[in-house]
């Protein structure tokens, strides 16, 4: 199974279509979205493009395909104009032998870090990869306010490679694998 793995769209309408264009041409089964969806939050200024209604509207499309948690910056209200769940602070999918745990990263619980598990987190805009002992945490970046550098970005995963991906490109800027 292919996913599309993005975080930190923070009502950029902008950067919500160019992600779909991405979404449309990788052909995913499933897009793990790790928050941060609507609002661009007290301490970001606003991201280019800054419409949740028209992210609402890009994503709503796409909702049989998605899987959420929520963020720091996703509220009840939030979920109320959404057709996909996005409440969830955390959630799982497995891929053969290996578990991937799926939160926004601002406060991950210790229990799964270890038996060799993935932690999808976004959070701090900046995408990366770190092995620590006993599991491995995965951020894509953010799509719209990337940080320190960082480009506009997401990730697909597939048959145990992680490609970290330009949003306005699609073209890969780094890779891992399992």
């Amino acid at each position: 199974m292919k996913f599309l793995i993005a975080s930190d769209i923070h009502g950029s309408e902008y950067y919500c279509r160019k992600l779909v264009d991405r979404i449309e041409e990788e052909k995913c089964e499933c897009i793990l979205l790790l928050g941060d969806i609507l609002y661009h939050g007290p301490r970001n200024d606003l991201p280019k493009e800054y419409n949740p209604k028209g992210v609402i509207s890009l994503l709503d499309g796409l909702s049989h395909k998605i899987l959420a948690v929520r963020g720091n910056c996703d509220t009840e209200v939030d979920q109320m104009v959404l057709s996909f769940p996005i409440l969830a602070e955390y959630s799982v999918v497995c891929d053969e032998n290996r578990l991937m745990f799926l939160t926004h990263g601002h406060n991950i619980p210790e229990s799964i870090k270890a038996g060799g598990n993935i932690i999808l987190s976004g959070h701090t805009h900046v995408p990366v990869c770190i092995e620590e002992d006993g599991y491995t945490q995965i951020n894509p970046g953010s799509v719209s306010i990337p940080k320190e550098n960082s480009p506009h970005s997401y990730m697909t995963y597939e048959n145990g490679t992680f490609l970290w991906k330009d949003v306005e490109t699609g073209e890969v800027y780094k890779e891992y694998k399992i």
